[in-house]
């Protein structure tokens, strides 16, 4: 903490002499009566820039010790009233970054929410499916053998197929129509 505030010191040193070496040369520059106004001129915008610069470098010089008093360093030369004004502003802005993220976990929470009555709703609709897939697999196995017009091709004594992996006519075909024999009967191949 003493290495931070002695360079600050010798920044502030430094400073200072560069400020005096400018007011020096700007007092000569309007001493010298002979030189033109194109000089002074010249001269002007010079320190002009000299000026911005400076004003640059005592602003980062001031937001340097203002980051390190947000830090809790070099707070030895605050006085009590400059210590309360930074205790109220940190104590601001760490209100400001609480409100921002319990905005951000509101808005994840709800996101979350949704998604999980979105998820409801998909699983319900499922089990829906699920369960008249069941029912209409139970109404099938229900269906007595010979009250239907066509025969149930669940017989285990009957192939689907013949020899040459061509689906069999005769199942299709109604089960009256099963015991009258046709000679032009083809087989259908399925693909």
């Amino acid at each position: 903490m003493e290495n931070t505030i002695t360079l600050a010191k010798m920044e502030g040193v430094h400073l200072r002499a560069r400020v005096k070496a400018t007011i020096e040369r700007y007092k000569k520059a309007c001493s010298d009566t002979s030189s033109s106004r194109c000089t002074t001129e010249t001269n002007a915008q010079y320190y002009q820039q000299e000026a911005a610069k400076l004003r640059t470098q005592i602003g980062n010089l001031q937001n340097q010790n203002s980051s390190r008093q947000m830090l809790g360093e070099a707070l030895g030369s605050m006085s009590i009233k400059d210590l309360k004004s930074l205790e109220i502003k940190l104590e601001k802005g760490i209100s400001r970054i609480r409100s921002k993220k319990n905005e951000m976990l509101f808005a994840e929470i709800e996101y979350m929410q949704k998604r999980e009555v979105d998820l409801h709703n998909n699983n319900q609709l499922l089990r829906a499916k699920i369960a008249e897939n069941e029912r209409g697999q139970q109404n099938m196995n229900l269906m007595p053998a010979g009250g239907s017009n066509f025969e149930i091709m669940q017989s285990h004594s009957q192939q689907p197929y013949d020899s040459r992996n061509y689906f069999q006519v005769n199942a299709l075909q109604p089960a009256a129509a099963n015991n009258y024999p046709r000679q032009d009967q083809m087989a259908l191949q399925l693909v």
